[in-house]
């Protein structure tokens, strides 16, 4: 993805920009799947509402203010969960009166099991951007950056595997995370 000042939110607001809409549908999939999965959807039906749930967002990001104070994340679950809602509710009317188990309220938005606590949230999301990122550098400086972050092996160690210098290292490691920060500008704090 190339650089630019404007954090993803801000692209999608603006409109129909593909790169950005395919950034966030990479980075946001599997968070939406584990919500899906921890109110008992099948696989099946987490796709399926998934899909419902980037349609609506596609239609409701252009208008969608990104307030500092309040939570994207929060804001998401939110249209997530009454996507399921709506979901339930036209099962129920084509189901009538079989439809006891199919309560669109048995599952409240701060059900326990829809909550990911800050540091899943961050390492999911963190994890998904690295492997998308992965793409934008050489191997060698995404292997040095690897390696002396996330192995947590010494630069002097890295550079000599790598035949770089150990400064070579720093300057991956500094390019991969001012890349990653970027990235997610706007997603770890909301």
């Amino acid at each position: 993805m190339n650089t630019t000042s404007l954090t993803l939110i801000d692209r999608l607001a603006r409109g129909a920009d593909a790169g950005a809409w395919g950034r966030f549908v990479e980075l946001y999939t599997p968070l939406l799947l584990a919500w899906c999965r921890r109110i008992g959807l099948s696989d099946a039906d987490a796709a399926d509402l998934t899909q419902t749930v980037f349609m609506l967002l596609y239609e409701k990001l252009p208008e969608f203010r990104y307030d500092p104070s309040r939570s994207f994340r929060a804001w998401l679950k939110t249209v997530m969960m009454n996507a399921w809602r709506n979901q339930l509710r036209q099962r129920k009317s084509q189901f009538s009166s079989r439809s006891e188990a199919l309560d669109s309220d048995l599952i409240p938005d701060t059900d326990p099991r829809l909550q990911l606590d800050e540091d899943e949230y961050r390492a999911q999301l963190v994890r998904r951007a690295l492997a998308l990122m992965q793409e934008h550098f050489e191997p060698n400086t995404w292997k040095a950056c690897w390696e002396f972050v996330v192995n947590d092996r010494p630069a002097a160690e890295v550079a000599l595997e790598l035949e770089i210098t150990e400064n070579a290292v720093y300057l991956a490691k500094s390019r991969v995370l001012r890349h990653l920060r970027q990235e997610l500008r706007g997603f770890l704090d909301c």
